[in-house]
């Protein structure tokens, strides 16, 4: 039988090694910006106090190798919105959706995909000049 001073040791340092790789894993799936982030519209900025009332409201969904992106634009003005793919492997080449002007109260779908897998992907808002 061990030394229990041995035991404890053993044990301290499993708990240290499975937290240093806990911490390590997270800075490494940490590196791209998350989807929820990249797709707030440009310039979200504040005029005089009130929020900027602008840009459709996109939500994307990464099913194996194919993004697709669901838009609403519930303002006014029209929101000109592109899907950019980001492919996993080094050889496979990243998309862009050609863009799609979405009018007032209008819905848009856009899809992309990659040859593999997804490694991110976000929208793009520019406002249309009237």
């Amino acid at each position: 039988m061990r030394p229990s001073y041995l035991r404890t040791a053993a044990t301290l340092l499993t708990a240290l090694l499975i937290a240093t790789a806990f911490a390590v894993s997270s800075e490494v799936r940490g590196g791209p910006v998350p989807v929820a982030d990249l797709s707030a519209p440009a310039g979200g900025g504040m005029e005089r106090g009130r929020p900027e009332r602008f840009g459709a409201t996109c939500r994307t969904t990464v099913e194996g190798s194919r993004a697709t992106a669901s838009c609403h634009n519930p303002y006014p003005e029209t929101d000109r919105v592109r899907l950019h793919v980001e492919c996993e492997r080094w050889w496979d080449i990243d998309a862009d959706s050609a863009a799609v002007e979405i009018a007032a109260a209008r819905y848009a779908e856009l899809a992309e995909r990659c040859w593999m897998e997804i490694r991110q992907v976000w929208i793009t808002h520019e406002r249309v000049a009237s």
